[in-house]
């Protein structure tokens, strides 16, 4: 009986362990009202991050293709920011405001990867903030690209 008592309570004690370290907080834009990423234990998880404006001109991108690239570079710039590299991605949603999109975003998407691509969704969305084409979500986890 003692010893069912002390599993039990270890058990018991277990997710309050994995969330023993405080989460660790990326800043998203200036004036943001979110991180563009929270870290907590090996686990990074990205906020939406959208094809508003293209850095090289400051407008909307002008199709889909410059907007799948502009958005996953800043994906890849929020990831490496943390300390991971895209291949620990293990979870990404992809929302769009075409499903024609598709075979475009794509054809720019596979190119981020070295090894095998995370799961993910792509989900038509309407219409998306700052005319983007795109935004993209996840979640990595650091050495997942490894194993």
């Amino acid at each position: 009986m003692k010893s069912i008592i002390i599993a039990v309570t270890a058990l018991c004690a277990l997710p309050a362990l994995a969330f023993a370290a405080p989460a660790k907080h990326f800043p998203g834009a200036p004036n943001a009202a979110y991180s563009a990423a929270v870290q907590l234990g090996d686990t990074l998880y990205i906020s939406g991050t959208a094809d508003g404006r293209d850095p090289d001109t400051g407008k909307p991108p002008v199709d889909a293709a410059t907007g799948a690239k502009v958005v996953m570079n800043n994906v890849k710039k929020i990831v490496e920011s943390a300390g991971y590299t895209m291949d620990d991605l293990v979870w990404v949603q992809i929302f769009t405001t075409d499903l024609k999109y598709y075979g475009d975003f794509n054809a720019v998407y596979r190119t981020y990867f070295k090894g095998p691509l995370p799961a993910r969704a792509f989900i038509g969305a309407g219409s998306l903030l700052g005319d983007a084409h795109f935004e993209v979500m996840g979640m990595a986890v650091k050495g997942s690209a490894a194993r």
